[in-house]
């Protein structure tokens, strides 16, 4: 996993954020090896934020996926959520992908803001649900998503906004530390072991384990994230196996051969089951109480 480059530590910015304060928290890794920040409360001025994507006249896409019954248990408040505390002030276009358009809660959305609802089949398994998520979004972001908006975040619906979430969580690709295993040494992390996956790594490889329920960038680096996960996973079916987390394996194999150039903390994904910790000061987004049987069937 490595530390931060020294040389790296006072010069951390980029285009949404300004200079970073990376030694503003040090009781936490605030850099990566190959020198991305890994955004933690403190770590930026959400004013300096603000300034920096105001100038950029930017449209930001936010994408979610409710299908079954996840569509009643979570979306509503997933979205009201989001206009409370997501990319205030920005223009934002939300991307709702469900087997039923006209179940869609009705939201009160702000000025610049807008609320686009895509059919997608619903599948057999949630397996099937989760991996096919990728293809839809690789065709999406060729469309009219690619179209309307510079740069997209990519989340699941069993989970609400709880603080703001704003432009320091853009860059060219982003990905989400794991709630439950940012602290777990490398070798104890569940990356894909089955040599027979394309999602595959061995030993000593993988620099994080991130999390499928974020991740984003740029419209080009999420066509190439989909692309590959849409690849691998067709490669894995054609051989009879599935890895072990679906989607999100191949998306840690594709962040481990092409480094994301930000990384949020858990902060802006995090589970209130865990608990308390003192590094976690203001969770951004909070998982909704996993219940797989009510909503898995």
């Amino acid at each position: 996993m490595g530390v931060c480059p020294s040389a790296r530590m006072p010069l951390l910015s980029d285009n949404f954020t300004g200079l970073l304060r990376p030694w503003a928290r040090p009781e936490v890794l605030t850099c990566t090896s190959w020198g991305a920040p890994i955004i933690w409360d403190g770590t930026f001025d959400p004013d300096v934020a603000q300034q920096k994507v105001g100038q950029q006249n930017l449209t930001i896409g936010l994408t979610v996926f409710a299908v079954g019954r996840y569509l009643e248990k979570y979306l509503a408040r997933f979205l009201e959520t989001a206009e409370q505390h997501f990319m205030v002030g920005q223009r934002v276009v939300y991307y709702v992908f469900t087997e039923r358009p006209a179940a869609v809660p009705y939201v009160v959305l702000g000025e610049g803001r807008q609320l686009r609802v895509e059919y997608v089949a619903r599948e057999q398994r949630w397996q099937d649900v989760s991996m096919e998520r990728m293809r839809t979004l690789h065709e999406a972001l060729g469309g009219r998503l690619g179209r309307e908006a510079h740069f997209v975040l990519c989340m699941d619906v069993d989970q609400h906004f709880s603080g703001p979430f704003g432009p320091e969580a853009l860059a060219e690709s982003v990905a989400q530390l794991h709630a439950w295993h940012y602290r777990w040494p490398r070798w104890l992390l569940p990356f894909e072991r089955d040599v027979r996956s394309a999602a595959v790594l061995a030993p000593g490889e993988g620099d994080f384990y991130y999390h499928a329920a974020v991740f984003g960038g740029s419209m080009a680096a999420l066509r190439s994230l989909t692309a590959h996960c849409v690849q691998a996973m067709r490669r894995d079916r054609g051989r009879g196996i599935e890895a072990r987390w679906h989607d999100e394996s191949h998306l840690n194999k594709f962040f481990w051969l092409h480094k994301p150039a930000k990384v949020l903390s858990p902060e802006f994904c995090w589970s209130p089951e865990i608990g308390e910790r003192a590094e976690i000061r203001r969770p951004r987004l909070l998982w909704a109480p996993k219940e797989y049987a009510l909503v898995r069937d």
